[in-house]
């Protein structure tokens, strides 16, 4: 037996202003007229706090949260009208969705793997590469994380990311995530003994596609796990390499290189 959960966001102007946490932030900020303590409410650093107020009012058609020149404390932060309106329009349609998800549930054909893929095919992106997969490891660091996604096969993809934004992702053990990674960030190797890279992420596999180009050329890698993995390199280094359908190769990454989402 599964439970089928959905999660509400809003978009302005096609882009997206916030789901239900930086909705309760708005509502926490209305009720306390402090950011501060609106943050601690809701689990999210100060820092964190004020990153999302100023995404939302970028995102909005006009301010959302303003700062007061006065109040109980002799200053303080406030929601405006247009926040207000938010805060309850969301509340409204929050109880309408759960109602759509409870009869979603009640379909005999709908399941957890279905509906998380059909999420996944939504993502738009600029991105070639998209490597759906599960956080395996998280490795804190001071100003920067290294976080480990299992992708199919067992391939696993290091990135390197702010904490701040594994926090704000929820990323952690068994959370799922998607990789996304430009073409050109991809460099393209051949598995000779004894080569060493500084690169944290070496995925082997074998060259499907090769499409040659006036400058540069398209290289898909089928990786052992089924995945595909796009790189655009240089036609001398084509070349150079050798490169043709059938050749085993490995894909070269930066952790640096590779951004991390989430559906939330």
């Amino acid at each position: 037996m599964f439970e089928l959960k959905g999660m509400l966001s809003l978009q302005a102007g096609g882009r997206m202003l916030g789901g239900s946490d930086r909705i309760e932030l708005l509502a926490r900020i209305g009720e306390t007229g402090s950011i501060t303590a609106a943050a601690r409410a809701v689990g999210m650093s100060y820092k964190g706090a004020w990153d999302a107020v100023d995404a939302m009012n970028n995102l909005a058609d006009e301010p959302l949260v303003v700062r007061a020149a006065g109040g109980r404390h002799g200053g303080g932060t406030r929601l405006t009208a247009r926040g207000e309106q938010l805060v309850r329009a969301f509340a409204a349609l929050e109880q309408e969705h759960r109602r759509f998800v409870e009869r979603l549930s009640a379909l005999d054909e709908v399941s957890i793997e279905n509906m998380a893929l059909v999420g996944r095919l939504m993502i738009r992106t600029s991105a070639r590469n998209q490597l759906a997969g599960k956080v395996a490891v998280v490795r804190k660091g001071a100003v920067n994380d290294l976080v480990e996604l299992e992708i199919a096969g067992g391939d696993r993809i290091v990135a390197t990311i702010t904490s701040e934004s594994t926090e704000t992702l929820r990323l952690a053990p068994g959370a799922e995530a998607v990789a996304l990674i430009k073409a050109s960030s991809v460099l393209i190797g051949l598995p000779e003994p004894g080569m060493r890279l500084s690169a944290r992420n070496q995925l082997a596999g074998r060259v499907t596609q090769v499409t040659r180009g006036a400058v540069n050329t398209e290289v898909r890698l089928a990786l052992r796990g089924g995945s595909v993995v796009v790189a655009i390199i240089t036609n001398d280094s084509a070349q150079a390499l050798g490169l043709a359908e059938g050749q085993e190769a490995i894909a070269v990454i930066k952790a640096s290189s590779i951004i991390l989402g989430t559906s939330g």
